[in-house]
């Protein structure tokens, strides 16, 4: 699962893979959870844009009071369930990202974990969307990870935007076909629990 993750100057950074941005501000969120708007790429004919959709999918069958929005999609099961499998075929986008956060489970603790690209560049994440609201893909974590988590986001290398952003390929099949890239992380202060705590201390190194 993935539930928390960090995004610094998501305009700047992405010039290079868009044609436009729309709406979006060039801000730095160090906090970014779900049912906040946050800044994805999706695909038009006449170019990529990147624009902000909520995090967290809520199914137009499901009753809105009684459901809980859906944050992740698993990969192994993305083209049988229900609220994803026309998505990854149809409506596709990229979650983009600095790194993102993940908690060690002790017997009565949870000490957090920051993740990023080994050589720091920018994370693409594999998501779909539907009704201005977007949910990301995980996987099983690798060996690194696990002594952390179990799952991790489905990490996309900037080469692999314009085909996971292509109708015409096979979604799951291509994501399990990709080169993952390799993670690095490290403990860190425990203030990043609280949502509304969101400054760049939260990223930095304990221990």
């Amino acid at each position: 699962m993935c539930g928390r993750y960090v995004i610094t100057k998501p305009v700047t950074k992405t010039k290079k893979y868009v044609k436009s941005s729309i709406k979006v501000d060039d801000n730095d969120n160090y906090n970014a959870h779900p049912y906040q708007n946050l800044p994805v790429i999706k695909a038009y004919t006449n170019g990529n844009t990147l624009e902000n959709l909520k995090w967290g999918m809520v199914p137009i069958w499901a009753k809105k009071k009684e459901f809980k929005a859906l944050i992740n999609a698993r990969i192994e099961t993305i083209n049988e369930k229900i609220s994803f499998k026309k998505l990854i075929k149809v409506k596709r986008c990229i979650a983009i990202m600095d790194g993102f956060y993940e908690w060690k489970r002790t017997d009565n603790n949870k000490i957090p974990f920051y993740f990023q690209n080994q050589n720091k560049d920018m994370m693409f994440v594999a998501a779909i969307y539907d009704n201005n609201q977007f949910c990301l893909i995980t996987e099983e974590a690798d060996i690194k990870v696990k002594k952390i988590h179990h799952r991790q986001p489905v990490i996309l290398k900037k080469e692999d935007i314009k085909n996971y952003l292509n109708l015409e390929i096979e979604g799951q099949q291509f994501l399990y076909a990709r080169k993952k890239p390799n993670l690095e992380f490290y403990e860190i202060s425990k203030d990043v629990n609280k949502p509304t705590n969101n400054n760049l201390s939260l990223i930095q190194k304990i221990n």
